[in-house]
């Protein structure tokens, strides 16, 4: 909507504008030099908003905090609010009833429409015995299995093994 060209001011060249006031209000249809005059008493803008209207509706506001505002909406608009991809972690000595809180957020992120990454952190000694991880990934996937697939099998790299699963 920024990338619009609004007319401002001297550029709007109708002969009757139907009028927003600074306060929202509407005016009516009136003479585009009733309109300017209004717009330069409250020292704002006259600003074409929607120039296929018959006749066309012009607002009074300050056209550079308007330029601002579109600006900003754009910027935020083109950002996603929350991130695709959700992380549970796990450890391959982990607690049944803390795998189960785990299992009940992945099963959430996916229902939301995230994909999971799963991530389990070896320390110390767990790092010998990496078909701990590999048991507790395999559980993750079949208990989350009614509602995702796995997209990448888990994979070992240093201390971490990592599996992304995504919703079915």
């Amino acid at each position: 909507m920024a990338t619009q060209n609004y007319r401002v001011n001297r550029q709007i060249r109708s002969a009757s504008v139907r009028l927003i006031d600074q306060d929202q209000n509407q005016v009516g249809i009136i003479p585009i030099e009733d309109a300017r005059r209004r717009a330069d008493e409250a020292s704002l803008d006259l600003v074409e908003v929607s120039p296929h209207a018959n006749p066309p509706v012009c607002r009074i506001m300050d056209f550079g905090k308007f330029k601002y505002a579109q600006r900003k909406k754009e910027r935020t608009g083109t950002k996603k609010s929350a991130s695709r991809l959700k992380e549970l972690r796990v450890r391959p000595a982990i607690d049944d009833h803390d795998l189960s809180y785990r299992l009940e957020k992945g099963r959430k992120f996916l229902e939301q429409g995230h994909k999971v990454q799963v991530v389990c952190i070896f320390r110390g000694r767990q790092m010998a015995h990496p078909q701990l991880g590999f048991d507790v990934m395999r559980k993750v996937a079949n208990a989350l299995d009614d509602i995702s697939k796995v997209e990448a099998p888990p994979r070992r790299s240093g201390p971490r093994m990592t599996m992304l699963l995504a919703r079915r």
